[in-house]
């Protein structure tokens, strides 16, 4: 099967002080490829080259088969079939919503009423841009693009402004488009909460480069590199001594054992593993993030139970996952 999209080998440098270097991946149809790194690590500027909007100095891209014309070949801007959203939402001001959506319809007849409210904004039609919140903009301006009718939608950094309601929100959206229109996504954002649970591929930048690709859970277990570890949630690194009072296998030299802190659990002092001391409690929501020390060394180990800090136990592991950063 012919992919959706083919990016192959693509490179820009920007004032002589940031570069993309040799980024390349494939998408397919339906697919949702995330796209996670540290801020300035080039996942804008890379979205803006597929989405036709930028120039890419090396490398080349492929829509559908096509080639992704930048804006050196298109008087206006934009690749056919592919739509880009801003961390902006760019809608004019002093127009009402209904008429900025009217300008964007390509839709045949009768499709345009239905995908407003699959966007919830049906309510909005009669407000101008200055009355509405940040959520309710960004609908407007995802179904604004929508209208167009676009087989891949880009999404940059689109839950960073939002509140946990309004998030929740478009998230639903979005699935519910994906499901129902077919819709492929591209998904940058530094947020791991936003990735994880949505994306079929997780692409890792840092300073321009792909450092790491694959499936959102070999990438969380098993990174590559620190970078890639801090990204994507907390974790530790187990020296020597610890990681083999915990009976893992030998730790390769110059390596650390690498564990998410779920990995990990605090039981009651009868039970076997290593003797370890709370440090610090802290309540998340529906978990608690336990800072324990054991062997001298400070281990974070996610727990459903809060603990006082003095209080006694033994540090185990939770299955016999193996990995070394």
């Amino acid at each position: 099967m012919r992919p959706l999209l083919q990016v192959d080998g693509i490179g820009k440098t920007i004032a002589g002080t940031f570069s993309l270097h040799d980024i390349r991946f494939t998408q397919q149809p339906r697919q949702v490829i995330g796209i996670a790194g540290a801020t300035g690590s080039g996942k804008s500027t890379l979205l803006q080259i597929i989405g036709g909007l930028e120039e890419p100095d090396e490398g080349i891209a492929f829509f559908e088969g096509v080639k992704i014309k930048g804006p050196l070949y298109r008087l206006i801007p934009g690749q056919p079939g592919i739509a880009y959203l801003s961390q902006h939402y760019e809608l004019r001001n002093h127009y009402r919503m209904e008429e900025l959506l009217a300008y964007a319809d390509n839709l045949p007849p009768g499709e345009a009423e239905h995908l407003l409210d699959l966007c919830r904004v049906s309510h909005l039609l009669k407000r101008k841009t200055s009355e509405l919140s940040g959520g309710e903009q960004q609908r407007i301006a995802l179904a604004r693009l929508l209208l167009t009718g676009p087989r891949l939608l880009l999404l940059d950094e689109p839950f960073s402004n939002l509140d946990l309601i309004h998030k929740g929100i478009l998230k639903e959206v979005l699935q519910e488009l994906g499901r129902e229109k077919g819709l492929s996504y591209i998904v940058a954002s530094h947020d791991p909460a936003d990735l994880l649970p949505w994306a079929d591929e997780l692409i890792i930048m840092k300073e321009g480069r792909i450092v790491q690709q694959g499936t959102p859970e070999v990438v969380y277990s098993k990174p590559e590199e620190r970078y890639t570890a801090a990204l994507l949630g907390s974790y530790n690194l187990l020296q020597e001594a610890l990681a083999g009072a915990l009976s893992v296998a030998p730790v390769p030299k110059g390596k650390l054992l690498f564990l998410r802190p779920e990995q990990l659990q605090l039981s009651g002092g009868k039970a076997k593993g290593v003797p370890a001391t709370v440090v610090q409690s802290r309540f998340k929501g529906s978990w608690y993030e336990i800072t324990v020390e054991a062997m001298g060394q400070q281990v974070q180990v996610f727990s459903g139970k809060p603990a006082t800090p003095g209080e006694k136990g033994m540090l185990q592991l939770r299955g016999s996952v193996h990995w070394y950063l």
